[in-house]
């Protein structure tokens, strides 16, 4: 599957460039948190989608994983300068989660949220049109509670901490709210081909 928002970078000569500047490939997948690892049962997740504080709809596990399923590989990058090509991940695109609830998105800003009190602003353009998931599985399996299982947000074009672990819901906002690694010092954007690893890159 090929997406708008995917396509890799390239030289005047054509040739791709899969790795951003700053960045090196490791073969194995280093696991980075804020803080303790979240064990949540999937007979106790639910995801949440809000418009402001004002509830949309929500899903169980059961009612999640019937919803339409898309396979996605991509590369990924993270601020601490390693990068993994190919990770394959199964879940559910933001866009079916909207469509599943009837709604178009409401504000152009989204503020992802987590089991462990993490959060994460996403601009919403950067979560539709096939460019986000709820990822449920990775390499075929499910997703390890050390990499953000049962479910974690992909974004997959930006900085990895974009890519809030133990996701428990999206809420739509007016104003473009910082989450926790933002008010830390973390760009509020992440692009990864532009190195906006910190506020003032």
């Amino acid at each position: 599957m090929i997406t708008r928002g995917f396509l890799r970078r390239s030289t005047d000569s054509g040739q791709l460039i899969r790795l951003p500047p700053g960045q090196h490939v490791v073969a194995d997948f280093p696991v980075l948190s804020a803080g303790p690892t979240p064990r949540i049962k999937t007979g106790d997740w639910s995801f949440a989608l809000k418009d402001g504080v004002r509830p949309v709809k929500s899903w169980s596990w059961a009612e999640f994983n019937a919803l339409p399923q898309t396979k996605m590989t991509r590369d990924i990058h993270c601020v601490t300068t390693w990068s993994k090509f190919d990770t394959a991940w199964e879940g559910v695109l933001v866009d079916d989660i909207l469509a599943d609830a009837g709604i178009e998105p409401p504000t152009g800003f989204t503020l992802a949220h987590s089991y462990d009190g993490y959060t994460t602003n996403v601009p919403t353009a950067d979560l539709v049109v096939g460019k986000a998931m709820v990822a449920t599985r990775y390499e075929g399996k499910p997703i390890p509670p050390d990499h953000g299982g049962p479910a974690r947000l992909l974004v997959p074009h930006l900085y990895f901490w974009k890519s809030a672990k133990w996701i428990n819901g999206l809420q739509f906002t007016k104003k473009d709210e910082l989450g926790f690694w933002e008010l830390r010092g973390y760009h509020r954007y992440g692009d990864p081909w532009r190195e906006q690893r910190y506020t003032n890159d």
